[in-house]
């Protein structure tokens, strides 16, 4: 029944109209504090009520049955009195028993019960009956006032009348012959005898509409009075912690717009209480706020610019360094061996040095948020094509086989060609450079409204928690390991930036001597979020999905432990491994990417206009980043306009000047293995 899908589908209809109320009472701290005191203010009235009504209907029931047993007693004497004189004056006449005895007694009894009944004057009536083993017309029961003398009396009293020589009470309800309605009763009886000495049961009804009206009565003023007064408490709940509330929420607004950027925001502060206390100390945070970023604004817009300075300065140099050692190195055939390798070093040294430069000059647009999307519709698989044809060269000298998978229909989507490129180039090179000389596949998909890459490799693999920190600035795998023997450590970092400059995902995942995998995920248009990739990131021939670790994540008959890798939604291997990504709907929230890798924050200038050319796509971190005068306007590339020799544009990184030289643009290939795996 748990797992039923009826039993489901109802939950979730019972549950859908509660969801607003549900989520208003979670984010509504004023509808708690005053529904809270509504229901005690209620709990406290309802209880009072009670105790008050209980002490009134005790004290009207009390003064009742006192003033009834006083007029019962009375009652009961007048008629044994009655009954005395009856007996004493029959005697006196000498009347003999018989007939005619019995007719007296019957007009005696009658006229008792008219002569009781009337000095009550409608507060009570009066009944006689017979005992219960006396039958005859002269013990017939009698009645004033249309009263039903044997339903009137309740049976339990007449058994307590007849087996004691007292009074007895009991609480009844009256019937009337007539079309008089019931009402309750306080019915009083004693078994007295008639003039001949015979027994007969004597009751006196006295009915309690009276105290019922004033009881009533009670109970209404009591529920005006308790519903005025909940009312009221819930009045002045509500504007008492509105005094509390409104400045906690004029806080919790400001707080979001500091967060946002706006660092000028600053609360109103009225008074010298808690709260304006409160405001004060939030102001004062809020300016220290401010101050601290602007100085760490100004510090990291000094280093960026210096960055971009020095690269840009370096750039005339180096020019002219290039051209000298390409002459030197086309003269090495003339030099002796060990000038003419100094010359090689020398040459590749400087495609290093210029490729560093490029990566730099890069790093700092996205640094400064001057990196601009040129988006336009391309077919990932003419991208994917080049970028195997320009590895080929490094994949051939690694006895390596690149694969490409699912390129069958056509994969389109809108992206800057030469930014995906270069991604690509990066994860593909990288592939190769640390796959050991085993296949490397490059994997195409789309569903939905997202397409993706992967590049697949059986090599060394990423050891636990290596597989986010692979896309940090200059970092390295193997500390031991020089830098000279590798690429400038910017490669996967600016690819990290240029995915999210897309709006997409750049994941890797690893695991030791298991090889790894890095998965593009990019929007099919521009201003479309992501909700999931068509490619899972661990892929279907890891030791995990292949059965080869044990319960404990440990390899199956020992090793080293497997690789850890960034967290996965819960279904999302499971989904993307079945069937394509599900269809996006309408007015969902976009959801952030939960295996997102840290990078540099970088800010991008997002686009004006969907149309807009070289507009950027925005992204989280220009939201993040936070600037007193919030995003920064669009600008051009500074490094791209005026600069002939930058070549940081373009979308191949192969080196100049190195046409004529194939062992050393096999060299420059191998380093920039290195230099897109950061390590």
């Amino acid at each position: 029944m748990q797992n039923s899908p009826v039993l489901r589908l109802l939950l979730r209809w019972v549950r859908r109209p509660l969801l607003p109320v549900m989520r208003l009472w979670r984010r509504n701290i004023q509808l708690k504090v005053v529904a809270t005191t509504l229901l005690m203010s209620l709990g406290v009235v309802l209880l009072l009520g009670f105790v008050v009504i209980g002490q009134v209907r005790n004290g009207l029931l009390d003064a009742k049955v006192k003033a009834s047993q006083s007029q019962a007693t009375g009652g009961f004497a007048v008629a044994k009195q009655k009954a005395d004189e009856a007996a004493s004056s029959a005697a006196d006449d000498g009347n003999p028993a018989g007939g005619g005895a019995s007719q007296n007694v019957i007009e005696w009894m009658s006229e008792l019960v008219l002569s009781l009944s009337s000095g009550g004057q409608g507060a009570f009536d009066v009944v006689t009956l017979p005992p219960g083993d006396v039958s005859g017309v002269a013990r017939g029961p009698r009645a004033s006032g249309y009263v039903d003398p044997d339903k009137s009396v309740p049976e339990n009293l007449r058994e307590q009348v007849n087996s004691s020589n007292g009074a007895a009470q009991s609480y009844s309800r009256i019937i009337y012959l007539n079309d008089k309605e019931s009402q309750p009763a306080l019915v009083i009886g004693k078994q007295v005898n008639d003039p001949n000495g015979d027994p007969y049961e004597l009751y006196y009804l006295f009915p309690l509409t009276q105290e019922e009206k004033s009881l009533s009565l009670v109970k209404g003023t009591l529920a005006t009075a308790g519903l005025f007064v909940v009312v009221l408490l819930g009045a002045i709940a509500w504007l008492v912690v509105r005094q509390v509330v409104t400045p906690v929420r004029m806080a919790a607004g400001i707080a979001e717009r500091l967060s946002a950027g706006r660092l000028q925001e600053r609360m109103k502060v009225t008074g010298e209480d808690d709260i304006a206390r409160l405001g004060e100390a939030f102001n004062k945070m809020a300016q220290n706020l401010q101050l601290k970023i602007q100085q760490l604004e100004d510090l990291s817009r000094m280093q960026r610019r210096f960055v971009s300075d020095v690269s840009h300065e370096l750039r005339t140099p180096l020019t002219t360094v290039r051209m000298a050692a390409d002459v030197i190195h086309d003269a090495r055939v003339d030099f002796d061996p060990v000038t003419a390798r100094s010359a090689e070093l020398l040459a590749d040294q400087l495609d290093r040095f210029e490729t560093l430069l490029a990566d730099l000059l890069e790093i700092s647009r996205f640094d400064a948020g001057a990196a601009a999307l040129e988006a336009e519709p391309i077919d990932l698989r003419e991208v994917v094509r080049r970028v195997v044809s320009g590895a080929a060269p490094l994949a051939e000298r690694k006895a390596t086989t690149v694969r490409v998978v699912g390129d069958q229909q056509p994969v389109v989507a809108e992206a800057d060609a030469r930014r995906v490129e270069r991604v690509l180039r990066n994860l593909v090179v990288n592939a190769v450079e640390h796959g050991e000389g085993k296949d490397v596949v490059v994997k195409l998909a789309s569903a939905g409204g997202a397409v993706a890459v992967a590049v697949r490799d059986y090599g060394v693999g990423l050891k636990p928690g290596e597989a986010t920190r692979v896309f940090s600035r200059f970092w390295r795998a193997d500390p031991a390991r020089a830098r000279t023997t590798g690429g400038t450590g910017l490669g996967l970092s600016i690819a990290l930036e240029d995915a999210r400059l897309h709006g997409g995902w750049l994941q890797a995942w690893g695991e030791p001597g298991g090889g790894s995998q890095f998965r593009l995920t990019l929007p099919r248009t521009a201003d479309e979020p992501l909700r999931g990739s068509p490619i899972p990131l661990e892929p279907r021939d890891s030791r995990r999905n292949r059965g080869d670790l044990d319960g404990t994540g440990q390899p199956r008959g020992g090793g080293e432990k497997s690789a850890t890798v960034p967290v996965q939604p819960a279904g999302e291997q499971r989904a993307a491994a079945r069937s394509p990504l599900t269809p996006r709907t309408g007015g969902a929230a976009p959801t952030a990417d939960p295996t997102a890798l840290p990078g540099n924050g970088a800010r991008v200038v997002p686009r004006s206009a969907p149309g807009t050319v070289g507009g950027g796509r925005g992204q989280d971190a220009a939201r993040t980043e936070g600037t007193a005068g919030g995003p920064k306007p669009e600008r051009a590339d500074p490094a791209r306009a005026g600069d002939p020799g930058d070549t940081s544009d373009m979308g191949d990184t192969t080196p100049r000047g190195t046409a004529d030289r194939p062992s050393a643009a096999a060299e420059c290939s191998d380093q920039h293995g290195e230099a897109f795996r950061g390590r």
